[in-house]
C-alpha cells in the first residue's frame, strides 16, 4: 500500500481539496466469513506482478476475495461511503492508483472507502466468469451497511465507483440490484442491503455488444465464445431504468481501449430514463489515468468535479 503520490498532494490543496488528516490506519476483512461461493478456491497462490515502469501495480490473480476499509478521521467524517472496484479487464486489478490511492482521496473528504478485492485471474484457464466478480461486488456492499453503525456510514449514503472494467462491475451493481444471481445471498435480511445509492463510472466498460465494446473484458467475463444474447444482457446501457441510482461518469476523447461511447450510451439511457447524474468527457488522457499525477488535466481535474457533485448531491454534510 502506498501514499499518493508526491505530485498530488501538492496540487491538492490547489484545487480546493483537503489534504489527508489523521484517518484511521486502514485495515482488511475478509469478504466471506465462510467459503466464497460462485467458483471454487484456485491452488494457486495470489500474485502480484512486480512494479512496472509505468508504476501501476498489478494484482493478476486473486483467489481470496477481501476488503481494504479506509476510514476518514472521526471530525472529518460525513457518513458517507463508497466501495472502490479497481479495473483490469477482469483478469486483474490495478489495486493502487484505481484503489488504495483513490481511498485516501475520499478519506481527505470525509468519505470511507472500501477496496474491494474481487476475485479475477489472468493465471487460471477461464479465470472467474459471471457471475463470480458481481457476487463479491454485492458481497462488499452488504458488509458496508453490516458495519455501518462501527465505522460511523450512514447506511443510506453508500455508493460504488468503478475504474474501466471495474467501472463495468459498478454499473452492474448499480443496474442490476433487482436481479437474482446463482449463488448470491438472497436471504430476507441481505438481499436489499447489495444496492448502490449512488455510483461513479470512471473510463468504464459499459457495453459487451456495441461496436465501441471492450472485447477483452467481454470474453474475460462471458467466455470467447458467448453469444450475442449473453453479451446484450451484460450491456448495462440496456439495463438503466428508472430504478438505476445518480451516477457520475467520467471519460476521455482520446480513449482508444475503451471508447467514450460507453460512457455517453450510458448517459444517454440515464437521460431516457429521467436518471440524475453527470457526464464529463475530457479531450485528452487517454486510459487508466486513475491517480496518476503525470496523467494530468484530467487526473487533477475529475476530482474536484466528483467532490463538488458529491457535495451539491448532500453526500457529503457531516454525520451528527
Amino acid at each position: 500500500m502506498r501514499p499518493l503520490p508526491a505530485l498530488l498532494l501538492t496540487l491538492l490543496p490547489a484545487i480546493g481539496v483537503a489534504q489527508p488528516s489523521a484517518a484511521r490506519a486502514p485495515f482488511d476483512l475478509p469478504l466471506y466469513v465462510a467459503s466464497a461461493p460462485g467458483a471454487a478456491r484456485s491452488a494457486r497462490a495470489e500474485y502480484t506482478e512486480p512494479l512496472a515502469a509505468d508504476r501501476i501495480v498489478r494484482m493478476t490473480h486473486v483467489r481470496d476475495p477481501s476488503v481494504r476499509v479506509f476510514l476518514p478521521a472521526a471530525a472529518q467524517a460525513t457518513g458517507a461511503a463508497v466501495v472502490i472496484l479497481p479495473g483490469g479487464g477482469y483478469g486483474m486489478l490495478a489495486i493502487d492508483h484505481e484503489g488504495d490511492q483513490v481511498a485516501r482521496w475520499l478519506n481527505s473528504i470525509g468519505v470511507a472507502a472500501i477496496v474491494c478485492k474481487y476475485r479475477v485471474s489472468q493465471l487460471e484457464p477461464g479465470g472467474y466468469p459471471h457471475p463470480v466478480p458481481l457476487l463479491d461486488a454485492r458481497q462488499a456492499m452488504r458488509l458496508v451497511r453490516n458495519n455501518a453503525a462501527a465505522w460511523r456510514i450512514d447506511p443510506h449514503r453508500v455508493g460504488v465507483l468503478g475504474f474501466s472494467a471495474g467501472g463495468h462491475l459498478a454499473s452492474m451493481v448499480a443496474t442490476m440490484a433487482d436481479e437474482r444471481v446463482a449463488g448470491d445471498d438472497t436471504t430476507r435480511a441481505t438481499a436489499p442491503t447489495h444496492h448502490a445509492d449512488f455510483s461513479v463510472l470512471v473510463y468504464p466498460v459499459i457495453s459487451f455488444h456495441a461496436p465501441f465494446a471492450h472485447r477483452g473484458s467481454a470474453n474475460n467475463l462471458l467466455g470467447a465464445s458467448a453469444g450475442d444474447s449473453a453479451r446484450r444482457s451484460l450491456s448495462t446501457e440496456l439495463r438503466v431504468s428508472p430504478r438505476t441510482p445518480p451516477t457520475f461518469l467520467v471519460a476521455t476523447a482520446d480513449d482508444d481501449a475503451v471508447p467514450a461511447q460507453n460512457s455517453i450510451a450510458f448517459y444517454q439511457a440515464m437521460l431516457t430514463h429521467h436518471v440524475p447524474g453527470e457526464l464529463h468527457i475530457w479531450e485528452k488522457g487517454g486510459h487508466g489515468f486513475g491517480l496518476l499525477a503525470d496523467r494530468a488535466p484530467v487526473a487533477i481535474e475529475w476530482l474536484p468535479k466528483l467532490r463538488d457533485w458529491m457535495q451539491g448531491r448532500g453526500l457529503l454534510t457531516r454525520a451528527r
